[in-house]
Protein backbone atom coordinates (compact mmCIF):
# COMPACT_ATOMS: atom_id res chain seq x y z
CA UNK A 1 0.00 0.00 0.00
CA UNK A 2 0.91 3.80 -0.51
CA UNK A 3 -0.83 5.21 2.13
CA UNK A 4 -2.81 4.81 5.54
CA UNK A 5 -5.67 6.84 5.79
CA UNK A 6 -6.99 8.70 9.01
CA UNK A 7 -10.24 8.06 10.29
CA UNK A 8 -10.85 12.01 9.72
CA UNK A 9 -9.47 11.85 5.94
CA UNK A 10 -12.38 8.90 5.29
CA UNK A 11 -15.14 10.75 7.02
CA UNK A 12 -13.77 13.74 4.11
CA UNK A 13 -13.84 11.61 1.21
CA UNK A 14 -17.39 10.06 1.53
CA UNK A 15 -18.79 13.23 2.57
CA UNK A 16 -17.18 14.58 -0.11
CA UNK A 17 -15.73 17.45 1.62
CA UNK A 18 -12.39 16.61 0.47
CA UNK A 19 -10.59 19.83 -1.24
CA UNK A 20 -8.78 17.40 -3.70
CA UNK A 21 -8.95 14.16 -4.56
CA UNK A 22 -6.20 11.88 -2.93
CA UNK A 23 -2.94 10.53 -4.33
CA UNK A 24 -3.07 7.26 -6.34
CA UNK A 25 -3.97 3.85 -3.84
CA UNK A 26 -3.86 1.36 -2.45
CA UNK A 27 -5.03 2.60 0.62
CA UNK A 28 -4.48 0.81 4.37
CA UNK A 29 -6.22 1.74 7.43
CA UNK A 30 -5.45 0.70 11.01
CA UNK A 31 -8.50 -1.85 12.06
CA UNK A 32 -8.83 1.13 14.71
CA UNK A 33 -10.06 3.65 11.68
CA UNK A 34 -12.49 0.68 10.69
CA UNK A 35 -13.80 0.72 14.51
CA UNK A 36 -13.89 4.66 15.08
CA UNK A 37 -15.57 4.59 11.77
CA UNK A 38 -18.56 2.54 12.41
CA UNK A 39 -19.09 2.83 16.00
CA UNK A 40 -20.32 6.42 15.57
CA UNK A 41 -23.68 6.91 17.19
CA UNK A 42 -26.09 8.45 14.67
CA UNK A 43 -24.27 6.50 11.69
CA UNK A 44 -27.57 5.49 9.52
CA UNK A 45 -28.17 2.60 7.73
CA UNK A 46 -27.22 4.03 4.33
CA UNK A 47 -24.20 5.74 5.59
CA UNK A 48 -23.16 2.32 7.48
CA UNK A 49 -23.21 0.72 4.20
CA UNK A 50 -20.81 3.44 2.20
CA UNK A 51 -18.14 2.81 5.07
CA UNK A 52 -18.64 -0.76 4.81
CA UNK A 53 -18.14 -0.47 1.09
CA UNK A 54 -15.43 1.55 1.54
CA UNK A 55 -13.84 -0.63 4.07
CA UNK A 56 -13.92 -3.53 1.49
CA UNK A 57 -12.00 -1.15 -1.24
CA UNK A 58 -9.31 -1.04 1.45
CA UNK A 59 -6.29 -2.93 2.93
CA UNK A 60 -7.11 -3.11 7.18
CA UNK A 61 -4.22 -3.70 9.02
CA UNK A 62 -4.93 -5.33 12.37
CA UNK A 63 -3.40 -4.59 15.40
CA UNK A 64 -0.40 -6.38 15.75
CA UNK A 65 2.58 -6.35 18.58
CA UNK A 66 5.14 -4.41 16.77
CA UNK A 67 2.09 -1.95 16.24
CA UNK A 68 1.80 -1.77 19.88
CA UNK A 69 4.68 -0.95 20.69
CA UNK A 70 5.41 1.50 18.61
CA UNK A 71 2.14 3.02 19.43
CA UNK A 72 2.94 3.00 23.31
CA UNK A 73 6.34 4.68 22.11
CA UNK A 74 4.27 7.15 20.64
CA UNK A 75 1.65 7.82 22.89
CA UNK A 76 4.07 8.15 25.99
CA UNK A 77 6.71 10.50 24.29
CA UNK A 78 4.10 12.99 22.32
CA UNK A 79 1.33 12.18 24.61
CA UNK A 80 -0.72 11.57 21.67
CA UNK A 81 -4.58 10.26 21.92
CA UNK A 82 -4.36 6.20 22.30
CA UNK A 83 -6.75 5.98 18.55
CA UNK A 84 -3.83 8.34 16.75
CA UNK A 85 -1.17 6.92 18.46
CA UNK A 86 -2.46 3.32 16.98
CA UNK A 87 -3.07 4.74 13.30
CA UNK A 88 0.49 6.40 13.37
CA UNK A 89 2.04 3.15 14.63
CA UNK A 90 0.25 2.08 11.79
CA UNK A 91 1.84 3.68 8.96
CA UNK A 92 5.09 3.71 10.87
CA UNK A 93 5.01 -0.01 11.10
CA UNK A 94 4.65 0.11 7.08
CA UNK A 95 7.06 2.82 6.11
CA UNK A 96 3.93 4.62 4.91
CA UNK A 97 2.70 7.99 4.82
CA UNK A 98 -0.29 8.80 6.72
CA UNK A 99 -2.70 10.71 5.39
CA UNK A 100 -4.49 13.41 7.88
CA UNK A 101 -5.97 16.83 8.02
CA UNK A 102 -5.21 16.99 11.69
CA UNK A 103 -2.51 19.05 11.94
CA UNK A 104 -0.70 18.43 15.57
CA UNK A 105 -1.00 14.59 14.70
CA UNK A 106 1.18 15.63 11.51
CA UNK A 107 3.80 17.34 13.22
CA UNK A 108 4.58 14.14 15.16
CA UNK A 109 8.30 13.19 15.01
CA UNK A 110 9.38 10.30 13.10
CA UNK A 111 6.01 10.38 11.54
CA UNK A 112 5.42 10.93 7.57
CA UNK A 113 2.34 12.84 6.96
CA UNK A 114 0.39 14.19 4.38
CA UNK A 115 -1.86 16.72 5.41
CA UNK A 116 -5.30 16.63 3.45
CA UNK A 117 -7.35 19.52 2.49
CA UNK A 118 -10.58 19.74 3.65
CA UNK A 119 -13.22 22.42 1.92
CA UNK A 120 -15.58 24.97 4.53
Amino acid sequence: MNVVLGSNVVIYKLSGRLAQSLPAGPYAISVITQMELLAYPDLNVNEEQEIRQFVAGVVVIDLTPHIQAVAIQLRRLYRLKLPDAIVAATAVSLGVDLLTSDRRLARTPSLRCQIVAVKP
